[in-house]
């Protein structure tokens, strides 16, 4: 796969959490370097992590779907972004969201190990994605974690410093993303195969 594609994938994926940095930008009186980073290696610590989690259970059995192994992928990846295009249009319709979870100590690894798990999920659907193509993992779980690293950081001071104007925003364009890029690995093993 090549790069861009795996940027735009990094991408998508960080959205989920770069909102939710956001939000923890606004629970922060002052988001400092250091408290911005530490929302960044949570993060993007997991965001990393969880794709190889993914590829290695996907390995185990992508010998059984092979022959129909680019469907699973777009699939993951359109059912990922689709979920993600409506928590983004029901929040702006203006349900609850996660910033409820952001009260004392928000930074405490007691509140931060859940939100970096659910905003990893997605990149666990991905390695599994990526283990049917039989593609590498190493590369694309870097690009990821570190995209969301830097993404996660720069949501924290975003989130302090003009509030949560852009979170909704931000998981749409990432669920178009994914949408599309699983689009593009059907159409590559399909129609251009």
């Amino acid at each position: 796969m090549d790069f861009l594609s795996l940027l735009f994938i990094a991408v998508g994926l960080s959205m989920d959490a770069f909102s939710v940095a956001i939000c923890k930008g606004l629970a922060l009186p002052k988001a400092s370097l250091w408290k911005c980073t530490i929302v960044g290696l949570w993060f993007g610590g997991f965001q990393a992590l969880m794709p190889i989690v993914g590829y290695f259970v996907g390995v185990y059995f992508r010998s059984t779907i092979e022959s129909f192994d680019h469907w699973v992928a777009f699939v993951l990846l359109a059912i990922i972004g689709f979920n993600m295009i409506r928590e983004a249009l029901s929040k702006s319709n203006g349900d609850k969201d996660e910033c409820s979870l952001c009260d004392r100590k928000p930074l405490a690894a007691r509140k931060m190990f859940p939100l970096a798990i659910a905003t990893s999920i997605d990149a666990l659907a991905v390695g599994v994605g990526f283990a049917c193509l039989g593609e590498s993992i190493w590369k694309p779980a870097a690009l990821i974690g570190i995209t969301t690293l830097l993404l996660s950081m720069w949501g924290v001071k975003i989130g302090n410093l003009f509030g949560a104007r852009y979170k909704s925003k931000a998981e749409l364009v990432g669920g178009v993303i994914l949408i599309l890029i699983g689009l593009k690995i059907l159409l590559e093993h399909t129609v251009l195969a």
